[in-house]
């Protein structure tokens, strides 16, 4: 563990330092975030402007304000590291770069997880905080709803993470894996919205199918006490299934691995 947060502070050091060449970029990185933001509270506004709303799906503006600050935060989380990380694998293959990935004496899926950070997308994460925040400032919670919103939310980046890493992963065999991931990103577009805002057949799919739901959806409904105890308990089980998964995925595409030597 201490050498994987020292490899995690050289990496994080490392994207600083040639980020900050491009120091302009910045602007046109906080301009996306707030254009995001934006677009995503648009939506939300819209289902509410309507005369006689109070609730969507059982939701009620704040509440459904959380769904879309936990959007945001996962929307961060993305940005600054799943994308830049995940893109990289099929350049990585295809280049043979991978090659030298597999040689280092550090675990290779850590590696082209968390080498490369994208800072200038941080503005994300905070945005997501802020409209947490800001939900939840109208919002009675307790204790025990935070922690367990907290941990809900820690198996949601997990579900995330291993989505990507199993579609980045079919580059070892495919190359190009960019049409897949643009794909998941439509579809957690959704994840802006409570799944019970949905009809009831979407609401499965976006639940079981594709778990956008677990990531948003879930976490919201603990911070409001109206989770089930059986659905929390199945966003830590797909995301442990889905970590076993693609670890044992990741491992069998490396052993397909011929190098762009062979």
């Amino acid at each position: 563990m201490r050498r994987a947060l020292r490899l995690i502070r050289v990496f994080l050091a490392a994207s600083i330092s040639a980020q900050l060449e491009y120091r302009a970029n910045f602007v046109g990185a906080v301009l996306a975030s707030l254009g995001e933001a934006g677009v995503a509270l648009l939506g939300l506004s819209l289902l509410f402007s309507q005369p006689g709303v109070q609730e969507v799906g059982g939701w009620t503006f704040r509440e459904a304000l959380l769904v879309t600050g936990f959007f945001m935060l996962t929307e961060g989380f993305i940005s600054v590291v799943v994308q830049p990380n995940m893109t990289k694998i099929a350049e990585a293959i295809r280049t043979g770069n991978m090659d030298f990935t597999l040689l280092k004496p550090i675990d290779a899926q850590f590696n082209v997880s968390v080498r490369h950070l994208n800072l200038l997308r941080f503005p994300d994460v905070l945005l997501g905080l802020g409209l947490l925040a800001y939900a939840a400032s109208g919002l009675t919670l307790t204790a025990a709803g935070v922690l367990s919103a907290a941990a809900l939310y820690l198996s949601a980046l997990v579900i995330v993470y291993c989505i990507w890493l199993g579609l980045s992963t079919t580059a070892f065999w495919f190359v190009k894996t960019q049409n897949v991931t643009e794909l998941f990103n439509g579809l957690f577009g959704a994840a802006r919205f409570p799944a019970t805002a949905f009809p009831v057949p979407v609401r499965l799919v976006l639940t079981f199918v594709v778990p956008v739901a677990l990531i948003t959806t879930v976490p919201a409904q603990a911070l409001t006490g109206e989770l089930t105890p059986a659905l929390a308990l199945v966003s830590p089980l797909v995301a442990a299934g889905l970590f076993a998964l693609t670890r044992w995925f990741w491992r069998r595409a490396v052993a397909s691995y011929t190098s762009a030597s062979s």
